[in-house]
């Protein structure tokens, strides 16, 4: 489970009730395609002919730029999750997280569950004895790529989900 059991009213739009601006929601979006993005080759080496989590990225990037609708965006992240079921390791890691990062455009919290499962796919394809140590560096890759309109926000927010997505952001 990567969502908190009371959410957090920064990660709700303005709309519902919430202080999150579309700008900043779409900024959310946008870094989870990324992070999704960045380990998408672990899922594609195992199911080259499987477009679906692929699709799913560039679902959350056209939702993103208004391009999409979100149940379309939200629809893509469900199939890139259905791609991941069969299978383990890295290449399930990689599916979720590109899921997760589509899903974005209807739950904006999920931005932590596309990093968190990078993070994850990556520790899952290192070396034996390495995984950690490439999961913080995946970390800080993600880190680093955060916009600064987000940046204090998300760094919140990991903070605050880290014992509920496996631990991944101590970096």
């Amino acid at each position: 489970m990567i969502l908190p059991k009371v959410r957090d009213h920064r990660f709700v739009t303005i709309r519902r009730g919430g202080t999150l601006t579309d700008e900043r929601h779409h900024l959310l979006a946008l870094w989870a395609a990324s992070c999704a993005e960045h380990v998408l080759q672990l899922f594609e080496a195992a199911r080259p002919e499987d477009p679906r989590p692929r699709q799913a990225i560039e679902h959350a990037r056209a939702w993103a730029r208004g391009e999409a609708k979100m149940m379309r965006a939200r629809a893509a992240g469900g199939h890139a999750m259905g791609a991941a079921r069969d299978l383990r390791g890295a290449a399930r890691y990689a599916a979720y997280a590109a899921g997760q990062a589509a899903v974005v455009a209807h739950v904006a919290a999920h931005e932590l569950g596309a990093a968190a499962y990078a993070i994850k796919a990556v520790r899952a394809a290192a070396p034996r004895g390495e995984g950690e140590a490439t999961g913080r560096v995946e970390c800080r890759w993600q880190r680093d790529r955060l916009p600064e309109a987000i940046r204090e926000l998300v760094l919140d927010d990991q903070r605050a989900r880290n014992d509920i997505c496996w631990s991944v952001f101590d970096c």
